[in-house]
């Protein structure tokens, strides 16, 4: 099979566009990584040509002679749609999960996305956590988000609680919390071991004055995550900006919906 024809390129291609469209992804920034399975790589299979070998710039023993596919570094996410053999690449991982090599893609040059280290870590981190069900990394520069950084504290308890007063779907969605990661230089194994512990227990992290990482099992899960963060976001900002809350939900509406909708949300994210 051709490797454009295959349904988990096509479907990364499309998340990619969707991305773009959303305006979290100026000029190369972001980055998108998919962990491919065994059945989806051995259909396209006889179109890879694999290169040298390079090393990750840590080691991901568990995901050793995996395969990935991912955005390049320096690359467009607006590109992704109309020219995915430049934008994107397929990677093979070696035997001890210290290298990779590109199998496909980069047809004019590059390497995988700089972020690969903090990608590759927090793959083996939910590859771990969930049984081996999350395949999806996701890292973007939604506005909204990023924003709220500058303006509240930088701990899980307040960006949890908070977005998840602006909008009563979000402990549905994310009823775990969310991450906050205080800023580092992006790109190193510093940031990518900071995200990856909080990946353990998060499905997504916030870089502060950066961006945001998510995790899921398959692309709309993930896109949907990202997309109900950013919008509770944004409607936190216009909060803000008209003058802060005069009403908001309490730590019993949230008890009362966690049991209606069958989830279980930790008590240290209600306390008044």
């Amino acid at each position: 099979m051709n490797v454009l024809d295959a349904p988990f390129v096509k479907g990364f291609i499309r998340m990619a566009d969707d991305g773009w469209r959303q305006g979290w992804h100026e000029r190369n920034g972001g980055n998108l990584s998919y962990r491919i399975r065994p059945e989806e790589i051995a259909a396209v299979k006889d179109a890879l040509t694999p290169g040298e070998w390079r090393p990750i710039g840590t080691d991901v023993p568990t995901l050793a002679g995996e395969y990935f596919l991912v955005t390049g570094s320096g690359k467009f996410f607006r590109n992704a749609s109309i020219a995915p053999e430049d934008a994107l690449c397929i990677i093979e991982l070696d035997g001890k999960g210290e290298n990779y090599r590109v199998c496909w893609g980069l047809v004019h040059g590059g390497r995988p996305t700089s972020e690969l280290p903090s990608h590759l870590m927090n793959h083996a981190v939910k590859t771990a956590a969930t049984g081996g069900v999350h395949r999806v990394i996701y890292h973007a520069h939604p506005a909204n988000v990023i924003a709220l950084t500058f303006v509240l504290p930088l701990t899980d308890e307040a960006f949890t609680r908070e977005l998840w007063e602006m909008a009563t779907e979000c402990p549905v969605v994310f009823p775990d919390g969310v991450g906050v990661v205080p800023w580092m230089v992006p790109g190193g194994r510093e940031i990518a071991v900071a995200t990856s512990e909080l990946m353990r227990q998060y499905d997504v992290a916030i870089w502060a004055h950066h961006g945001m990482f998510c995790s899921g099992p398959d692309f709309d899960t993930t896109f949907g995550l990202m997309h109900t963060v950013e919008k509770s976001a944004e409607i936190l900002v216009k909060v803000l900006s008209m003058g802060g809350k005069r009403q908001t939900i309490r730590p019993d509406d949230f008890r009362a919906l966690a049991r209606d909708f069958g989830v279980t949300l930790p008590e240290r994210f209600l306390a008044d």
